[in-house]
């Protein structure tokens, strides 16, 4: 898998450096605050500064001033100022008491040591000036604050004051100069900070949209390929060790498993509907998907059962009906010799009546009448007894029939609850069990008209049972009926002059062995037809029972 930097990690390194940014900003926000509050306080110190030192120079310039003034003028007035300077407003000491609390440098305190040396020297110079302006000597007075001595102190002073101002406001100059170097530095680094935050900003933006959206997107659409069944879309993402690269990777395994369960899938039931039931179900299932392998082994296992039961019982209705149609055939056969010995019966009949009609003709001949009547008649027991005896073979080959019969009806109630049964598990196979439920109806079909073709058989037999037992019971009758005759036969030689009676009598015996006879050519007529349709309905049964053999043949069952 591709190496690639996960997504949460770049976002922790863009919000750690966007994080690191603000609290910069931040920073740099208080420091300009405070650079701005050290701006105020030395530009308001510098201000004080400047105040309290002209004050204080003001203050001593005054005192020159108004002593000069009073020495030129010697009013009063700058007498008295001169002494409110001195003891009452005190400027000169108030300014440099100020700029001593402010703070000043040694070197500036140096400077208004020697000011205030400098205006202490002239102190006696001014009493005396103005002693003189007292007593009245203004030229002296003058002379003394507009001498050499009071003018090289004065200028002295003003150099002093000139040089003393020139430090403090380069030195509180420099200070403003380096604040405000400060605060351009501290602005310049919150400029920088919001364009990195920007920048920042915008590259979170760019990777967010090309990391995340687009293959959020692709995911999207990715997923709703698949929500739609299409599990060969393409899929643009590559897998890598990113999230959305892991997530591609898990889609693409999902993908590829839901493909391999549906091909699997795909492939059992098309071998199922091939006919192919010996299919194997793979062990590779997982999670959900364990139902669906248990639902699938169930329908094989159902549908091999299922359809080996139905071979099973088509052979057992092919073998059935082969007996039952064998069965029927010599049915069939033993009412036709049955046929042929009533025939036969009827025609030796026949010529006993037209001997007894010769013998009250002829009465001389009665004796060898009587003997040959006795042998027919003989004959004709003989013949009876194998009536009798075909009569009973065609009642136990009934009896024989009705077991039959009631094995196919029992056979086709199999049938029809195994065709049933084929339906429920076509039914639930869906799909894939149409083929085999068609083949479940045909069965049921095949089994109902099964079912109705041994009920009419039965009834058929049970008539033919009936006309057997009638048939039987005139044989038993005609059987009676001659055995009388041969014993009056063969007491014909001694009852010669009975012969007419007898003649008459054996006369209407015969007229009603022959209806009889009639009967039960009638009956045997009508055995052949029921036995020849028990022929003809178990060969349509055998054929039917061939052809489910061959529908369930299709399959490939497992093998037991």
């Amino acid at each position: 898998m591709k190496k690639s930097m996960n997504q949460s990690t770049l976002n922790l390194i863009l919000n750690g450096i966007s994080i690191l940014t603000l609290l910069f900003m931040g920073l740099a926000l208080f420091s300009n605050s405070h650079i701005r509050g050290l701006l105020n306080t030395a530009n308001q110190e510098r201000f004080d500064l400047t105040y309290n030192a002209n004050r204080f120079m003001n203050g001593s310039a005054y005192l020159t001033d108004e002593v000069r003034a009073f020495a030129a003028t010697g009013e009063q007035e700058h007498y008295d100022n001169y002494w409110k300077e001195v003891n009452e407003l005190k400027n000169r000491d108030i300014g440099v008491a100020a700029l001593q609390e402010i703070g000043i440098t040694d070197e500036e305190q140096d400077m208004i040591n020697d000011m205030f040396a400098l205006s202490n020297e002239l102190v006696p110079l001014e009493e005396e000036a103005m002693n003189k302006v007292t007593a009245g000597d203004k030229e002296s007075a003058v002379a003394y604050v507009y001498g050499e001595e009071y003018s090289s102190a004065t200028d002295q002073i003003n150099a002093l004051k000139e040089q003393f101002l020139t430090a403090l406001d380069t030195r509180t100059q420099e200070r403003l100069d380096d604040l405000n170097f400060q605060a351009e530095f501290i602005r310049v680094c919150m400029v920088i900070a919001l364009l990195l935050i920007a920048v920042l900003q915008l590259i979170s933006m760019f990777v967010t949209n090309k990391r995340v959206l687009h293959p959020i997107v692709a995911v999207r659409d990715q997923m709703k390929e698949i929500s739609n069944g299409n599990l060969s879309a393409e899929f643009s993402l590559e897998a890598n060790t990113s999230e959305i690269g892991m997530l591609a990777a898990s889609i693409q395994e999902t993908k590829c498993e839901l493909k391999k369960y549906i091909q699997d899938i795909d492939h059992i039931l098309a071998q199922m509907a091939e006919g192919s039931m010996d299919v194997t179900i793979g062990d590779d299932y997982r999670g959900e998907f364990l139902p669906i392998q248990k639902a699938m082994r169930q329908i094989v296992d159902s549908l091999n059962n299922a359809l080996s039961q139905i071979s099973m019982t088509a052979e057992r209705v092919s073998r059935e009906s082969e007996h039952m149609a064998s069965g029927a055939e010599s049915l069939s056969n033993g009412t036709v010799r049955q046929a042929s010995a009533v025939q036969q019966l009827s025609a030796s009949i026949q010529e006993i009546s037209g001997q007894v009609d010769r013998t009250s003709a002829d009465a001389d001949d009665a004796k060898h009448s009587s003997e040959e009547a006795a042998r027919q008649l003989q004959l004709c027991s003989e013949k009876m007894t194998s009536l009798t005896d075909a009569m009973n073979d065609i009642s136990k080959a009934s009896n024989q029939i009705g077991g039959i019969i009631k094995t196919i009806e029992d056979i086709s109630f199999q049938t029809n609850i195994l065709a049933l049964n084929a339906a429920v598990e076509a039914a639930r196979a869906g799909e894939a069990g149409k083929g085999f439920a068609i083949v479940a109806d045909e069965v049921q079909d095949l089994a109902n008209k099964s079912s109705v073709s041994a009920q009419d058989i039965a009834e058929l037999i049970e008539n033919s049972m009936k006309l057997v037992q009638y048939g039987s019971s005139l044989t038993s009758e005609t059987t009676d009926a001659i055995t009388a005759v041969v014993s009056s036969a063969q007491k014909s030689t001694e009852l010669v002059g009975r012969i007419a009676e007898s003649a008459q009598y054996q006369s209407q015996s015969l007229k009603q062995l022959t209806q009889g006879m009639e009967q039960i050519s009638e009956v045997v007529q009508s055995n052949a037809s029921t036995a020849q349709q028990s022929a003809q309905s178990a060969k349509e049964l055998n054929q039917q029972a061939e052809e489910l053999k061959v529908s369930v043949h299709k399959f490939r069952l497992r093998r037991q």
